[in-house]
C-alpha cells in the first residue's frame, strides 16, 4: 500500500483526542490478534471508517512507537511464553515517539485475560531504577533480577469503535533491533483487536472473517528474539509453524535459525 494511497483512506475517518481514547484504555483486557499483508489492509481500512474513529496526536495518525523488552540471563519469560504458560509476563519499556512520552510496562496474560500495569518514566535505562523496580514487585512477577535482552520499533495506526468499548490497532513497518543488528518483518501488518471480552460482533471481527483472516497468536517480543538468534542460543519449535506462515506473508521472508 503505497503511502498516497494509505493517507487517502486514513482521511475518511473521524478524528479523536488521546485524552478521547484514554476513555477507552482498556487495561485489563482480552486480545485477540490478526496478521496479514498491506493489501489487505487497504481493503479493511477502506471499509472500517463508518465503525471507527482514529485517534490523531499533533495533526498525526500514524505514530511511531519503540519497545525495549526485559527478560532474565536464562530467557525465562521467553521460555514460559514458548511453553504456552497460560500465566506469564512481558517487560518493557515503550517510548511513543511522537510525543516523546515513555513508560514501564508489565503485561500479565492470565487465563486469557491480559492485565497491564505501567509507570511514566524519563528515560529508558539499560539498569532498571526505583519506580520500575518498585512496579515489578506490585506484579509479582517470578523473577526481578531483569535485563535488557531485545528492541523493536514500528508505526502504529490506533482506531477507537464509535459505539462500544474496543480498541483496534495495526502496526506496521516493523523493525526488529539487538546488539547493532536490525532486521524487518517486511509486508506484514500486526492487528490486535483489544476488548472488555471477545465479542464476534465487532465490525472489524466481522470483516476480518469475512475475508478469511484468522486470529493468530504472534509476539512481537518472541518473534524478534528469534529473528536474532543463533541456532544454538534459543528454543523455538513451538513456534515453527507460525515463522513459515510469517514467512509466506512477508517479501523480506522471516528468519528461520
Amino acid at each position: 500500500m503505497k503511502n498516497s494511497s494509505l493517507e487517502k483512506v486514513l482521511e475518511s475517518y473521524n478524528p479523536i483526542s488521546l485524552a478521547e481514547m484514554d476513555e477507552v484504555k482498556l487495561l485489563n483486557r482480552v486480545e485477540t490478534k490478526f496478521v496479514f499483508t498491506k493489501n489487505h489492509f487497504a481493503v479493511l481500512l477502506s471499509q472500517l471508517s463508518p465503525h471507527y474513529s482514529i485517534v490523531e496526536i499533533d495533526n498525526q495518525v500514524v505514530h511511531n512507537y519503540e519497545n525495549l523488552y526485559f527478560d532474565d540471563a536464562n530467557l525465562f519469560l521467553y521460555n514460559e511464553h514458548h511453553r504456552g504458560r497460560p500465566d506469564r509476563f512481558k517487560v518493557r519499556y515503550r517510548k511513543y515517539v511522537d510525543s516523546n512520552l515513555m513508560f514501564f510496562e508489565i503485561k500479565h496474560k492470565r487465563k486469557g485475560k491480559t492485565a497491564k500495569m505501567r509507570v511514566k518514566v524519563t528515560e529508558i535505562n539499560e539498569h532498571l531504577g526505583t519506580l520500575e523496580k518498585q512496579l515489578l514487585k506490585e506484579s509479582d512477577i517470578p523473577r526481578l533480577d531483569l535485563l535488557p535482552v531485545t528492541a523493536n520499533s514500528y508505526k502504529r495506526i490506533t482506531l477507537v469503535n464509535k459505539t462500544s468499548i474496543e480498541r483496534l490497532t495495526f502496526d506496521i513497518d516493523l523493525v526488529f533491533k539487538q546488539n547493532g543488528k536490525e532486521a524487518k518483518l517486511g509486508d506484514i501488518v500486526i492487528a490486535e483487536l483489544k476488548q472488555e471480552r471477545i465479542t464476534r460482533s465487532s465490525p472489524f471481527y466481522k470483516l476480518a472473517r469475512q475475508m478469511q483472516l484468522r486470529p493468530f497468536r504472534v509476539s512481537k517480543y518472541c518473534t524478534g528474539l528469534i529473528q536474532m538468534a543463533a541456532p544454538q542460543e534459543l528454543k523455538y519449535n513451538r513456534f515453527k509453524k507460525k515463522l513459515i506462515h510469517l514467512n509466506k506473508l512477508s517479501d523480506y521472508g522471516v528468519h528461520m535459525v
